[in-house]
């Protein structure tokens, strides 16, 4: 789940497709790019998710002004936060066909942790959707995807500004642990209801001869964070310096 919030820094060459994989200064050896079909199609795809997402900040800010609280904001873009987080799914399809140069298992789990979080989490417990972590995690995401799919619109156009590409590289280091924050904040509150009505747990004896306890689960999740988190916010780190201190070296000699 952790990983799911690292979009800012880790992914293959401007496809949409793979959230892990720095692309730009990934020095003399280049990856060949998409055909002309698979790149137009990845420009598509990447406008209408950068449009999906700024639906989504506009539905914040529009909310925001006419109630005068960011209290209960999820309700305001609920539908385009799941319609656009859930077809984020096709990104492990573009990594299996090989038109994103990522890895299927890494894309697939962080495209899957978001949308656990928010069809398993946020959806089924309905008393969390009002929880201020809900629009903690939902903010970090909306500045987060905005910035990542206009990188990747630019970068297939071969036209990428600097000013997009320090954002991508640049903004996680406040979007990452803001993102996490409410994360964590949003599963801890839902433990005690998910406890309470038994959500999706299976319990013995039953003709399976299988248990299942969902809140434990979400427990486990949350501790997966500990070890995650600073890996890939470390390596994010790494990234910026390689990536940045590239393009400043670049422009030395232009």
């Amino acid at each position: 789940m952790a990983a799911a919030a690292a979009t800012a820094a880790t992914k293959g060459n401007g496809g949409g497709g793979g959230r892990a994989g720095a692309g730009e200064a990934s020095g003399a050896r280049k990856k060949k790019g998409p055909g002309p079909l698979a790149t137009a199609y990845l420009v598509i795809y990447n406008v209408v998710m950068t449009a999906g997402w700024l639906v989504i900040a506009v539905g914040l800010v529009r909310a925001y002004l006419a109630k005068g609280s960011y209290h209960s904001l999820y309700y305001s873009i609920e539908k385009p936060l799941k319609f656009f987080q859930t077809v984020a799914l096709l990104e492990i399809l573009h990594c299996a066909i090989g038109i994103v140069p990522s890895s299927v298992v890494l894309t697939s789990f962080q495209v899957m942790s978001r949308v656990f979080l928010i069809w398993a989490v946020t959806h089924s417990v309905k008393e969390v959707q009002s929880e201020d972590s809900v629009l903690l995690f939902v903010i970090a995401w909306t500045i987060t995807e905005i910035i990542r799919y206009s990188f990747y619109t630019f970068s297939l156009l071969n036209h990428l500004p600097y000013l997009i590409k320090w954002a991508r590289y640049t903004l996680f280091i406040v979007l990452y642990p803001m993102g996490v924050s409410g994360e964590l904040l949003t599963m801890y509150a839902a433990l005690p209801f998910v406890r309470q009505a038994g959500l999706y747990s299976i319990s013995l004896p039953n003709k399976y001869n299988f248990s299942f306890d969902y809140y434990a689960f979400l427990i486990l999740i949350m501790i997966s964070y500990i070890p995650i988190f600073p890996q890939l916010y470390f390596h994010m780190i790494h990234q910026r310096r390689k990536v940045l201190s590239h393009t400043e070296e670049h422009k030395k000699f232009e």
